[in-house]
């Protein structure tokens, strides 16, 4: 099985900062994912057509099962996470991890039926600051949501804005989650044309058997986003 994780910045280019969805298409379509897990995505604002992307990218991969989680609203439309699925979605909850009057950002943890057996899939677009990123762990994975799938293969995915990469510790000594991008130094994401930083992580549990993990880093993926997608091949044991 195949998870990619791209924070998309609208479709909109890091550096030439044009508007060109297809280019975030092609980058996808060619690692050819079961699951898609995708960080700012736009839906209805004026900056990108006023398209509905999640609608757009649901109807280009054909998958069926889709979750959208509305995070941040703009003057017109706004922007949030979106999971594209080739198995159905057995259960899903979406929630807000916004700390005190900081920007409002999202959670989403869904079951999906893989052939190979129940996923419980955790994906976000964490926040800038240290503290709230701890808090916003902590949020989630003590969330009833998160709970409700106790015993489930677990897996994490997303946009974890963590720079200095000081929430692995944490994930590995209270949530037995360890790190799927590691080192980090092999996966730097951010900024998409001269990678410096590992923002785009994953994590999972023991039931969790990486095949492989790697960082596309093509010339269209360099340009497509301000990040480079992370893809992770696994299986549940």
């Amino acid at each position: 099985m195949r998870l990619i994780s791209y924070n998309i910045h609208k479709g909109i280019g890091g550096r030439d900062r044009l508007y060109r969805l297809e280019r975030v298409v092609r980058v996808i379509e060619h690692e050819q994912p079961d699951i898609i897990c995708l960080q700012e995505v736009d839906q209805g604002a004026a900056r990108s057509r006023h398209d509905d992307q999640p609608a757009l990218l649901a109807e280009h991969f054909g998958f069926a099962h889709r979750l959208f989680q509305l995070n941040h609203r703009l003057k017109v439309g706004g922007y949030g996470n979106l999971i594209l699925s080739r198995w159905p979605v057995t259960r899903h909850h979406q929630f807000s991890v916004r700390l005190g009057r900081k920007k409002n950002r999202g959670a989403q943890v869904c079951t999906i039926a893989t052939p190979g057996g129940d996923l419980r899939l955790v994906h976000w677009h964490l926040g800038l600051a240290d503290a709230e990123r701890h808090w916003q762990v902590r949020h989630t994975l003590q969330h009833a949501g998160f709970r409700d799938c106790a015993g489930t293969a677990t897996l994490l995915a997303g946009d974890f804005n963590d720079w200095r990469n000081r929430l692995a510790p944490m994930l590995a000594d209270h949530f037995g989650l360890r790190p799927i991008a590691t080192p980090p130094s092999r996966f730097r994401t951010f900024p998409a044309w001269l990678p410096l930083g590992s923002l785009d992580k994953a994590f999972g549990c023991a039931r969790i058997r990486v095949e492989r993990a790697h960082v596309v880093g093509s010339r269209l993926a360099r340009v497509a986003s301000d990040h480079l997608p992370l893809v992770v091949d696994f299986e549940l044991v």
